[in-house]
């Protein structure tokens, strides 16, 4: 049998059986059972991480594409990812390493030191977890994380945001960047559609800002399920009052995939009425995603309106942007341009 890594977060019961206080649906595992994300088994009553060391994905990509617009802009990010996930989205994009458990031919080993190691001489500024939740790889992101921050590289989980407040007090050791998903301002959608709740996202995020993590949030627009004015403005106005006015917003679009074939993908109009809507309300930073070529993908000064950092794709260009303000009219222009 595999030699196994003991998983972090978890209490040991009566017969056999663990509690996982790792996400929020805080499994109780019996022996020889695994969680809801399919990767942290119960053997003989020690809870284990089988998918430490175990890579899906690995790929160099611009830091824009997880998406960061104002973590470190213009830099490459070394983005791992694994198999697993504590959500059961109807949607999911990734859903062939999503939907998979650690027992998938085919995953390679790569051990933390490696990844900083790689990270390095690729010239990369941070190194993301992504691809599928994080959350689940804890051990993981926190040992390599853990040597990347002495080579002074930023680090990002892109997370559905369902971990709890034990671990995320953990993890902050290492983590820089917690790139959100809320997928809807619902109760219902989350039950529905993720398996999950909306609450504990909530929380979390409020608590990882609180832990001084950079916070970007991405909200997948999906026409007829979450899109509707009085749904977008109950999440901006949520935003700004637990997060601020300065949180950079990613609304994008939808595309059917996996199991939901319906509705279609989101109309450029819709996504160009919701931006509207966030600025109206007071959001500085909003964005628009998953659209070609759209000038909403850029930084505008939210005083003045010059255009500050210009992308096309996934690449970023500065304008009118020197040492963290707008050249134009001096504005203060909040994001991370270097790790310390």
């Amino acid at each position: 049998m595999e030699e196994w890594h003991e998983a972090r977060q978890y209490k040991k019961g009566e017969d056999l059986e663990v509690e996982c206080s790792l996400c929020s649906h805080r499994c109780h595992i019996k022996d020889g059972k695994h969680g809801i994300c399919g990767v942290r088994r119960n053997r003989n009553g020690t809870l284990y991480a089988t998918t430490f060391g175990k890579v899906s994905a690995e790929a160099v990509d611009p830091i824009e594409k997880k998406p960061l617009f104002h973590y470190l802009p213009g830099t490459l990010s070394y983005s791992l990812g694994s198999v697993g996930c504590n959500f059961h989205c109807e949607h999911c994009q990734n859903w062939h390493i999503s939907r998979q458990g650690s027992e998938l031919v085919g995953l390679s080993d790569l051990s933390p030191e490696e990844g900083v190691r790689r990270a390095l001489a690729r010239r990369c500024a941070s190194i993301s977890w992504t691809y599928n939740e994080p959350t689940i790889w804890h051990e993981y992101p926190l040992e390599m994380g853990t040597l990347a921050k002495k080579e002074g590289l930023g680090t990002v989980y892109v997370t559905n945001g369902y971990i709890t407040e034990e671990a995320l007090g953990e993890i902050r050791t290492i983590l820089d960047a917690f790139r959100v998903d809320i997928k809807a301002f619902s109760e219902e959608f989350y039950r529905r559609v993720c398996g999950a709740k909306l609450q504990p996202v909530l929380d979390a995020t409020v608590r990882a800002r609180e832990l001084g993590m950079h916070i970007e949030v991405v909200n997948l627009v999906i026409p007829g399920l979450n899109d509707s004015p009085e749904d977008t403005g109950a999440l901006i106005r949520w935003i700004l009052e637990n997060l601020g006015p300065d949180t950079p917003v990613h609304f994008t679009a939808y595309h059917p995939d996996y199991r939901m074939k319906e509705p279609g993908p989101t109309p450029v109009a819709v996504l160009e009425r919701i931006y509207q809507q966030a600025r109206d309300l007071g959001l500085h930073y909003p964005y628009l995603g998953n659209v070609f070529m759209h000038r909403f993908e850029s930084t505008y000064c939210p005083a003045c309106g010059a255009l500050l950092i210009e992308r096309q794709g996934f690449s970023s260009v500065f304008r009118n942007l020197s040492a963290n303000r707008c050249i134009q009219c001096g504005e203060a222009i909040p994001y991370v341009d270097k790790t310390t």
